[in-house]
């Protein structure tokens, strides 16, 4: 395993040197200046949620300071190249975490060749920092370490909030193995301590970044939208909550709907896995199909979202593997270079891009909500259905 992670991690280092260089830095949309902007005030001794108001949760500020800290004084421009740098270290931990689950090559070669597909946004966002701990969690309970596991997916819900959706999976999980009341109160302490020094210092502004978070308006790269603006509607843009969104009434209703949908998709699969025998293959596949859900039917679809599915969607199969890896690629042709094209003009082109790429997450949903092989198949198709034979009469 350590030596095909380590192969993997170095083809993935070369390729995150590419996406630096080259046509990937022709023109990019950074979020650094902000991320800098936290860092700095840490440096200098500002209380998050205090003193400032960062947008995202406590344990996602370290990854912010890091930078700092190596870059004190430096611009933005080095603070960005050493942020890209912590971003490349997270890589590389994910990898390590997925080899522990399947070090198949095809596995560790999308791990390895994916900022290629997706392209510069990958350095310059930190979401390889909570899917790196999504990762750390899964693989640890894969692998019977329940107690590490609790406690990993709480500092990844810290992070970034998304990892939440797993939450219910792996409660199932646990209480299988009769480790459900431990690793609650695992969980549960590292959430604490994680945020409640905050809550205690900062209450105002640590609620204000996390209803800012839960409160985001429709956005216009999500699937919704962009029924919404290839329909012949009357359709228009606002910026707010640090991205474009669609206006208005429709905007909040469609946006409503978009969230009642998804949380029905999501109870859907939760009560599903749970229904089922709790196996190393369906903690895995649900895993994928949570997330997948959870990024593909949101009302906010930001293209490094598409990171969370990277440590759980190869391991799914190659089907699902090579959506994810069209979703990825179709992104990066309209993201960053024609984005704003798309977000004040409607671009015909990059709507159909956009529409595109949201239909393959859709369709990857489908596919993991479809278990593979032939007995699938069966008790869909009642004339597939193997019959049991007649019993020989009795003598």
């Amino acid at each position: 395993m350590l030596v095909r992670a380590s192969v993997a991690s170095l083809v993935f280092l070369a390729a995150w040197v590419a996406i630096q260089h080259g046509f990937y830095a022709d023109e990019r949309i950074d979020d650094t200046a902000v991320y800098q902007a936290y860092g700095d005030a840490i440096v200098n001794g500002e209380l998050p949620y205090r003193d400032f108001r960062p947008e995202y949760p406590p344990a996602a500020l370290p990854v912010f300071a890091v930078p700092s800290l190596a870059q004190a004084d430096e611009g933005l421009a080095a603070y960005t190249r050493a942020f890209a740098w912590v971003m490349a270290a997270c890589g590389v931990a994910l990898i390590f975490a997925v080899a522990a689950i399947n070090r198949s090559w095809p596995v560790l070669g999308f791990l390895a060749l994916w900022p290629l597909a997706l392209g510069s946004v990958a350095l310059a966002r930190y979401d390889l920092w909570p899917a790196a701990l999504t990762a750390g969690a899964l693989a640890a309970f894969l692998s019977g370490r329940d107690r590490l596991g609790a406690g990993t997916l709480a500092l990844a819900v810290a992070a970034k909030i998304y990892p939440v959706a797993l939450v219910p999976l792996a409660a199932v999980w646990v209480w299988r193995r009769g480790r459900l009341g431990v690793c609650a109160a695992i969980f549960a302490a590292v959430l604490f301590a994680v945020f409640l020094p905050f809550a205690i210092l900062g209450p105002e502004g640590l609620a204000s970044s996390l209803g800012r978070q839960l409160s985001r308006p429709l956005q216009i790269e999500s699937l919704w939208a962009a029924v919404l603006i290839v329909l012949p509607l009357d359709v228009e843009m606002v910026g707010s909550h640090g991205s474009q969104n669609i206006a208005g009434r429709l905007g909040d209703v469609v946006g409503t709907v978009a969230t009642l949908v998804q949380v029905a998709v999501l109870a859907a699969i939760w009560i599903a896995f749970a229904r089922g025998a709790a196996t190393r293959e369906r903690l895995v596949r649900y895993a994928a199909l949570t997330l997948v859900a959870l990024v593909a039917l949101g009302k906010v679809l930001s293209p490094q979202f598409l990171i969370w599915l990277i440590p759980v969607v190869p391991l799914a199969g190659l089907a699902p593997a090579a959506l994810l890896a069209a979703a990825l690629v179709l992104t990066q042709t309209w993201f960053p270079y024609r984005y704003w094209d798309y977000a004040r003009d409607f671009d015909g082109t990059v709507t159909g891009l956009v529409l595109a790429r949201d239909l393959v997450l859709l369709a990857l949903l489908g596919v993991l909500a479809s278990p593979p092989g032939r007995g699938w198949l069966r008790r869909r198709v009642p004339f597939l259905r193997r019959r049991t034979p007649p019993a020989a009469p009795r003598s």
